[in-house]
């Protein structure tokens, strides 16, 4: 069994030899290989065998509408997140188990934030919260509704993930990127 750590860890290294085997550089597999700006997801959060660990993707029927982009320093610009374009259920669900860290107004914009111990963070916006500082919550219970505010465009969510006040990307806990649906295109 894994700790957080050491899974975050070995996935990192996962993606790098899978991108790697790919033709990419090691510092491009890591940034690219579990993102997806056209991705869309109409499956349960429960179905997908992606979910390892209690883990669950924070929405159903969504599209990775904007992939994580580590900066190229502590300070430096990128996308410390990933933003999720909602579609018909605009509800917000806890990815694991923990504890509301912070449920209220930041700069404008409804937050959600979820300790989920061993220094792992997740953070949601714009959702307002239908939860309380100090609820315990389980991996899949709702915990707010999307909002409007923040950086995301209208109707996304913006999922962010910390470890020990760190900045991952998300998808290292979700088990990278889900499982498509292909939909009938033209005709």
């Amino acid at each position: 069994m894994f700790t957080p750590r050491g899974r975050i860890h070995l996935v990192a290294v996962s993606l790098i030899i899978v991108g790697m085997a790919s033709g990419l550089t090691a510092s491009a597999a890591a940034a690219s290989a579990p993102t997806s700006a056209s991705l869309t997801v109409t499956s349960s959060r429960s179905a997908d065998a992606a979910f390892t660990d209690g883990w669950v993707w924070p929405a159903t029927g969504f599209r990775l509408a904007r992939p994580y982009v580590a900066p190229a320093h502590r300070y430096g610009p990128g996308h410390r997140g990933i933003d999720l374009q909602l579609f018909e259920d605009l509800s917000v669900y806890a990815p694991a188990a923990g504890v509301v860290a912070f449920a209220g107004p930041v700069a404008g914009r409804e937050v959600v934030t979820v300790d989920h111990g061993s220094g792992l963070v997740t953070s949601f916006e714009p959702v307002t919260a239908i939860v309380r500082i100090g609820d315990a919550v389980e991996a899949g219970e709702r915990i707010g509704v999307l909002s409007s505010g923040g950086h995301a465009g209208d109707g996304m969510v913006h999922v962010g993930l910390r470890l020990d006040g760190e900045y991952l990307n998300p998808l290292v806990m979700l088990g990278g990127v889900p499982g498509s649906v292909l939909l009938p295109c033209c005709e």
